[in-house]
């Protein structure tokens, strides 16, 4: 009888503290949406970026600024995504400025001038066409003979993603 108590008791105390997880919540806890591992849907917006050696400071900003699960969501979003050389184009240490959690607002800002919640193809966008941005400000799109342009930012190219569009651009489209 005693033996049957403590295998009892031992059978109980490795059970303590583990619970049923349902599927998809563990990669929940451990970061939310963007976090789910998927290797057989097309990526979304973050997803693709992230998969990009050009852009690793666009995805330290969206990281930094919290809005990678934003962007992993259903959208539909259309991304004008600034090259890590589009960064460098800035004056001396704005982009450290703007990492730093004092100036989140202002990074989210910048970030969010960068996003519209329409999933636009490259041909859909026309000449003195104006999107509202996702930070509430419009921005211009302009064409110059067979180069299109949000702003000052030139587009070199542009993928698909499963929530909407990424727009690869040369340049950080700063909102006026």
């Amino acid at each position: 009888m005693r033996f049957l108590v403590l295998a009892s008791v031992l059978a109980l105390a490795s059970c303590a503290g583990k619970e049923e997880v349902p599927a998809g919540a563990a990669a929940q806890r451990a970061g939310g949406l963007a976090a789910v591992k998927d290797d057989n849907s097309q990526k979304d917006v973050v997803k693709i970026a992230a998969g990009s050696p050009d852009h690793t400071t666009l995805v330290t900003a969206v990281t930094k600024a919290g809005l990678v699960d934003v962007l992993a969501s259903s959208g539909p979003y259309t991304v004008f995504a600034p090259t890590n050389a589009a960064f460098a184009k800035l004056p001396a240490g704005t982009v450290d400025d703007l990492l730093k959690p004092a100036n989140l607002d202002r990074l989210q800002a910048v970030l969010r001038h960068h996003v519209t919640t329409s999933a636009y193809q490259i041909g859909e966008l026309k000449d003195g066409m104006v999107l509202s941005m996702a930070d509430g400000t419009p921005a211009t799109i302009s064409r110059k003979g067979a180069d299109t342009y949000i702003g000052d930012a030139k587009i070199l190219g542009s993928a698909r993603a499963s929530n909407g569009m990424v727009h690869i651009i040369d340049a950080v489209v700063v909102p006026k």
